[in-house]
């Protein structure tokens, strides 16, 4: 079938407000704040013309100004375990393979507001990204990371609680890189040469 748009940006995060603005919601976060800049609005896959199958997702579309195509934003609103079960529907929605399906998703393993892009690996422990590759039978897709830093404490309650101001105010300079990055990937630029332009500017001085 024909691609319905070019690419997706998937943000992995937990519904409900119990959970906003917490470390785990870092993808969320990033899709909201590149969406209100754009003026788009998450809806029901329900608008989306052929949508089947999970409707636990919402979805904005970002119109291409070429004619070609446009994009688009989803955020899975299952819990993070479940991830899969959206992305899954996204992919047959779309037509699309899983190198055009960018996960944008916490990370332990990075410093607090380091972001790095691969373009695929294993999930890391990550849950979301285990139960989308799961789903999608393969780990050959593109991610974008944002770092939360490591904790001395319980992982669980420190990827589950939220941002200190201090914390806050890093990674808002952070998601501002971040939705740089997927405006560029999600209007066509390679991953590769993204990959080399961004990191290279995200690690100096560190």
């Amino acid at each position: 079938m024909t691609a319905r748009v070019r690419r997706i940006a998937i943000g992995l995060g937990n519904p409900g407000p119990e959970y906003e603005e917490t470390r785990h919601n870092a993808g969320f976060l990033a899709l909201d704040r590149w969406a209100t800049q754009r003026s788009l609005l998450f809806c029901s896959p329900r608008t989306l013309d052929g949508w089947v199958g999970s409707r636990a997702v919402t979805v904005a579309l970002w119109p291409a100004p070429d004619g070609m195509a446009g994009s688009a934003l989803a955020k899975p609103q299952t819990f993070m375990n479940l991830s899969g079960e959206a992305v899954l529907a996204l992919a047959r929605w779309s037509g699309l393979a899983p190198k055009d399906l960018m996960v944008v998703h916490d990370d332990l393993d990075l410093e607090l507001a380091s972001l790095r892009l691969r373009p695929g690996g294993g999930h890391g422990g990550h849950n979301g990204l285990r139960s989308i590759v799961d789903a999608l039978g393969t780990n050959a897709f593109p991610r974008m990371r944002i770092g939360i830093g490591r904790t001395s404490t319980d992982a669980a309650r420190h990827v589950l609680g939220r941002f200190l101001p201090a914390e806050r105010l890093l990674l808002d300079v952070a998601l501002a890189e971040a939705g740089e990055a997927l405006e560029a990937w999600l209007g066509g630029e390679e991953l590769d040469p993204l990959m080399t332009r961004f990191h290279s500017r995200w690690t100096q001085g560190t």
